[in-house]
């Protein structure tokens, strides 16, 4: 099984085409940032919904003038066919990142969830499909496993769902299976747990824990939890992410492909440990961090209580690995956090 060191070498020999969607965002701006680096060709699709273009900026300052004159940024929406089929054209590998990807916010305004998640989604399968691409990679979801309550979660547990969000997400599955069986298209979907790492945007109202944290503990503000901070989770660094991503599009075994695997770390964290991790982080560079208490609140409608996966499928088949855990993820991305959400110089 190759390993990521020798994929990335073997398509730095021969660079490709790809297609990002969601690129402005958290998960897309990494990977495009990896793509580049690598000596790739690069589309990149964004509504800028949630995505921002300041992420782009601090790509193209990371990877200089040469890399990012291979970009092409398009502003579109994947819930318009024909521009799916416009940036799908002439890519060899596409990588679906763009969703709606707020649990309460699908909660509030399910028929947005839908259309960006399920009918983009779609238009997003049918252009790729029509335009030759050799495979589709899509950002699955945890959210998939529901109110399941084994652990760890193995790809073919599925609970049911507890939120409009994880319905779309559960739906792709489908609708990516179908395609691989029906039309021969390679899809890999990949369920991602609780991705965290720099550039996940700490502000608005549906903020994920680790910036909202971030964000709190820098400014001296309140830090938030919802529930008693028991509540587990198994988060997942964004190098990880982009590591999994690269190589569910540059398998070469045919039997990879139709189907989901876990990308996570394997390890269960609880919201509480999580919180005193970052704080000790935190309080390395801002001091006053290490006073800040913890705020119980209720927990929140659609939220799983305890989330651990099972990465045997993608270490085995795809020849996925963890290289960045937990703490050692926590530790990059403090200084991003600090040097953009700090109201003194640091």
């Amino acid at each position: 099984m190759p390993s990521i060191v020798d994929v990335e070498r073997a398509v730095q020999k021969n660079p490709r085409r790809w297609l990002v969607t969601g690129v402005a965002g958290f998960i897309g701006s990494n990977i495009l940032q990896r793509l580049l680096e690598l000596g790739q060709v690069v589309t990149g699709l964004d509504n800028l919904s949630a995505g921002h273009l300041a992420n782009l900026d601090e790509v193209r300052s990371l990877v200089g003038p040469e890399a990012w004159s291979r970009f092409t940024f398009i502003k579109g929406d994947i819930r318009d066919p024909r521009t799916c089929a416009a940036v799908c054209a002439g890519a060899d590998y596409v990588l679906h990142q763009a969703a709606l990807g707020s649990v309460p916010l699908s909660i509030e305004d399910p028929v947005e969830a839908h259309g960006s998640n399920l009918t983009g989604f779609l238009h997003m399968l049918i252009a790729s499909r029509e335009a030759g691409a050799r495979t589709f990679v899509y950002a699955a979801s945890s959210a998939t496993y529901g109110d399941g309550p084994g652990l760890p979660k193995t790809e073919d547990m599925v609970g049911e769902p507890l939120s409009p969000y994880a319905v779309t997400k559960y739906a792709n599955e489908l609708y990516a299976r179908v395609f691989n069986t029906l039309y021969g298209m390679r899809t890999v979907g990949l369920r991602y747990f609780n991705v965290f790492g720099q550039r996940q945007d700490p502000n608005g109202a549906y903020a994920a824990v680790i910036p909202a944290w971030f964000a709190a503990l820098i400014n001296g503000d309140s830090a938030v939890v919802n529930g008693d901070g028991e509540t587990t989770r198994d988060f997942c660094h964004v190098d990880n992410v982009v590591q999994a991503n690269l190589l569910a599009a540059l398998s070469l075994d045919d039997a990879a492909a139709g189907e989901v695997y876990n990308i996570a770390c394997g390890r269960s964290t609880t919201l509480n440990e999580l919180y005193r991790f970052i704080q000790n982080e935190v309080a390395a560079l801002v001091p006053a961090a290490a006073q800040a208490k913890l705020e119980y609140r209720d927990f929140r409608p659609g939220d799983v209580r305890h989330s651990l996966a099972s990465i045997d499928k993608a270490q085995q088949r795809l020849g996925y690995a963890v290289s960045v855990d937990v703490e050692e993820g926590l530790k990059r991305a403090t200084p991003w956090y600090v040097k953009r959400l700090s109201k003194v110089h640091v």
